[in-house]
């Protein structure tokens, strides 16, 4: 009977198993059977992401997502076969532990080992690294390194690993600004509150090009960020979506969406520490 209990046991804590901070993000998760995904509505993807939705992760209506973010997850429900829902999830609320009431959020969620404490993450899906905007007459536009930026006002979004990049490799005189949102940020950056706006690299050079006139992405820092899925904690279905994702990766998929999407904003040069 005691061998049988402990078996029994390590049988769920397999089943239960979280993800880890080294190698793969799913490591410990339990297989899941892509003919019988465990779904949070039956017969139905369900999907998060913030509202709004920034272009060029997200574009078009909502029911019907393009973008990068967008494709992927949609590529994801396809090769599932599987309708895509849509819901709203905030960013700052999707980490936190406790039930969701989705089957994923994707959202340009960095995985971290503090994250991972609380919540499953995929295999990454992208690799990330920080942009510094500046308006052309900002204080900043002229730094070519991460310290010429330690005497200017910065700002990021609360929450988020650009903010701890700020606080712990920039290192400003001021403590930076933290704001709620993109848009919050943005506003500050144009009014003159802030000097720079240190956010995704993508995200800068976006509102660089369509949203913030005289502006200049002075440089991107990068890291070795991955943005990944976010699951319930102990969600089987993450051993699914990452088996789509290795084939999505293996045949190109992957490459071409984000070659597509996302890599007009990734040439900008590389600041020095």
């Amino acid at each position: 009977m005691v061998l049988a209990g402990l078996l029994a046991a390590s049988l769920f804590l397999a089943g239960c198993g979280g993800a880890t901070s080294e190698g793969s993000s799913s490591e410990g998760q339990a297989s899941c059977d892509l003919e019988k995904p465990p779904l949070f509505e039956d017969g139905t993807l369900t999907v998060a992401t913030d509202k709004p939705a920034y272009p060029p992760w997200f574009k078009g209506d909502p029911q019907s997502y393009g973008g990068y973010e967008g494709e992927v997850a949609g590529e994801v429900a396809r090769r599932m076969d599987l309708p895509i829902k849509w819901v709203v999830e905030p960013f700052n609320k999707s980490y936190a532990p406790g039930a969701k009431d989705y089957d994923f959020d994707i959202n340009q969620i960095t995985i971290t080992p503090e994250r991972e404490r609380v919540v499953d993450f995929s295999d990454g899906y992208f690799e990330n690294a920080q942009g510094v905007l500046v308006l052309n007459d900002s204080p900043a536009a002229d730094a070519e390194s991460l310290s010429d930026l330690e005497d200017d006002r910065l700002g990021a979004q609360v929450g988020t690993t650009a903010l701890d990049f700020v606080n712990t490799t920039i290192e400003p005189e001021e403590q930076a600004k933290v704001y709620d949102s993109t848009n919050d940020a943005r506003s500050a950056l144009e009014s003159g509150q802030i000097d720079a706006f240190v956010t995704d690299l993508v995200t800068t050079v976006y509102l660089r090009d369509i949203e913030i006139g005289d502006s200049e992405v002075i440089g991107q820092y990068p890291g070795s960020e991955e943005f990944g899925m976010l699951f319930e904690e102990g969600n089987p279905l993450v051993g699914c979506v990452n088996e789509v994702l290795r084939r999505m990766k293996g045949d190109g998929t992957l490459k071409e969406l984000r070659d597509e999407h996302l890599q007009q904003y990734l040439e900008v040069p590389t600041l020095e520490k």
